[in-house]
């Protein structure tokens, strides 16, 4: 293979990978922890775009409610990993990968 094609397959690489993760930026998914009491919704790039405590576990306490978001965070960043490898997969098929 030439250095020209290696550097235009490099090159239409880099710009589906730019577009899959303009695509992660708009892209959302939600942890949840408590049967719902806590809602974290993030973005596909680990951007926090909102956070839900309902009142009843509020009233439970610092102790609890902390707990309770580290919880729904972790479901959250695990489902954005999972949305993170499935896009990133996509944009990058068929596209030969170093080990």
């Amino acid at each position: 293979m030439d250095m020209e094609s290696l550097m235009a397959q490099a090159s239409a690489l880099q710009n589906k990978v730019t577009a899959a993760q303009e695509k992660l930026a708009s892209m959302h998914v939600k942890g949840i922890a408590g049967n719902g009491d806590v809602i974290i919704d993030m973005t596909g790039k680990y951007d926090l775009a909102n956070i839900t405590v309902s009142d009843e576990l509020s009233a439970r306490g610092g102790a609890t409610v902390a707990e309770m978001v580290a919880m729904a965070y972790n479901d959250a960043k695990s489902k954005a990993d999972e949305l993170i490898d499935r896009v990133m997969a996509d944009a990058t098929a068929g596209v030969p990968m170093p080990e």
